[in-house]
């Protein structure tokens, strides 16, 4: 039996979290900035849940519906609750879940705090080739 790699072991520790109240086109230039695909949508309240928007979510839900990239808000594309892992789950379990959900990316929540995101990129080259 050999060691599992865990999420917490290749996850990308740096976490891009907007409120759900900003303007899309604050929200895509943070990404455009940070040069990322996804930013975690912060909770409202203690007992609200994380939400996430894409790429995608603004190229379907604001461009292609011609809709004026500084009139919407955040929380009206957003994908709410978000699927998310633990930093312990092993990453081939990790795999499995992004491929049934047919995500690329998900945030990663321990103890209901955002602790990174992982991807099926960094699977795929950090987490399942061996050294």
């Amino acid at each position: 039996m050999t060691t599992p790699t865990f999420v917490r072991d290749i996850m990308w520790k740096k976490v891009d979290i907007v409120d759900s109240k900003c303007t899309v086109l604050s929200a895509l230039n943070d990404m455009q900035h940070k040069k990322t695909k996804m930013l975690i949508v912060d909770k409202s309240h203690d007992y609200d849940e994380y939400g996430v928007v894409l790429i995608a979510d603004i190229a379907t839900k604001v461009i292609a519906k011609n809709r004026a990239l500084d009139r919407v808000n955040v929380y009206e594309i957003m994908t709410k609750p978000s699927v998310s892992v633990t930093s312990d789950m092993d990453v081939k379990y990790c795999a499995r879940l992004l491929s049934h959900f047919d995500l690329s990316r998900c945030p990663v929540i321990d103890n209901g705090k955002i602790v990174g995101v992982i991807s099926q990129t960094s699977i795929v080259f950090n987490g399942l080739r061996p050294e």
